[in-house]
């Protein structure tokens, strides 16, 4: 059966009762679906800022098919993108800490520091 999913919300409602319908533990199919328990709560209750790449493992797991509905002429533009690819992202680099003005590198005390 199709259904029309337009918000967090209404996904964690389906999951939801997908897995409480296969009798399934929180922690259970979290531990099978490769995510924290934490996770599958809080896609349960429709936060939106959830990782959609865990939330699609989460969805697989429980057997739940994701799939969208475009317009027609969406699909040349679709074709295109499949043949040429798309850049892959790269990882940020986190910028080194800074500290303050004057402060050194914190080190072992010396045995006169420590008397």
């Amino acid at each position: 059966m199709l259904i029309n999913i337009r918000s967090p919300q209404q996904l964690g409602l389906l999951i939801r009762a997908t897995r409480k319908h296969q009798k399934l533990r929180m922690d259970d199919v979290a531990g099978s679906a490769g995510v924290g328990p934490v996770f599958v709560r809080e896609v349960e209750r429709g936060k939106e800022t959830v990782q959609l790449g865990r939330v699609m493992k989460l969805l697989a797991e429980l057997g739940i098919e994701l799939k969208a509905d475009v317009p027609d002429d969406i699909m040349s533009t679709l074709a295109i993108l499949k043949r040429t690819g798309v850049k892959p992202l790269t990882p940020r680099k986190l910028a080194p800490k800074r500290r303050p003005e004057g402060e050194r590198p914190s080190a072992a005390p010396s045995d006169k520091e420590a008397e």
